[in-house]
């Protein structure tokens, strides 16, 4: 009798434990909720004063970031205007930063920018849910007034 008490409770603690694990790894970002946070992002952009909007995208706990989902905020020269998942870029030229692979992303992203108005992109980052640099697409919009907001998807290596 005390042996199936025993089986039954270490039943109920796998399973718990099984849902346990589950719900810690949230699920990936699609394509479309990228593209919706950035849309979000760019209306908030245009009804908030500069310096707010920028903040509030670049607040890691903030209306702006969801699972691996951030958004980046660019002007035309590669500056980095608003950065979700590391502040420390704020304020910094990244134009020359390379990705994984070696390749110049945010002067590509400035590239594609001068002539399209939305735009994806592939290249690899570090997610900052994992920790482990991933492919990664990002959708882009650029606002009428030059900047270039951007939130993406990574895809596991």
């Amino acid at each position: 009798m005390k042996s199936k008490a025993v089986a039954a409770a270490a039943i109920a603690v796998g399973a718990l434990w099984g849902t346990t694990a589950l719900a810690a790894e949230p699920a990936r970002v699609t394509a479309k909720e990228a593209e919706t946070m950035v849309r979000k992002g760019v209306a908030y952009i245009k009804a908030t004063p500069r310096d707010k909007a920028m903040a509030d995208i670049t607040d890691p706990k903030g209306a702006f970031v969801d699972r691996e989902l951030y958004l980046t905020v660019y002007d035309m020269k590669g500056n980095a205007l608003a950065h979700g998942a590391n502040a420390k870029f704020v304020g910094k030229n990244l134009i020359e930063l390379r990705d994984g692979n070696g390749k110049e992303h945010i002067r590509e992203r400035m590239e594609m920018a001068k002539t399209k108005s939305t735009f994806w992109q592939d290249f690899t980052f570090l997610n900052p849910v994992t920790k482990k640099i991933e492919p990664k697409q990002m959708y882009c919009e650029k606002t009428p007034d030059e900047l270039v907001v951007c939130g993406g998807i990574y895809k596991p290596a």
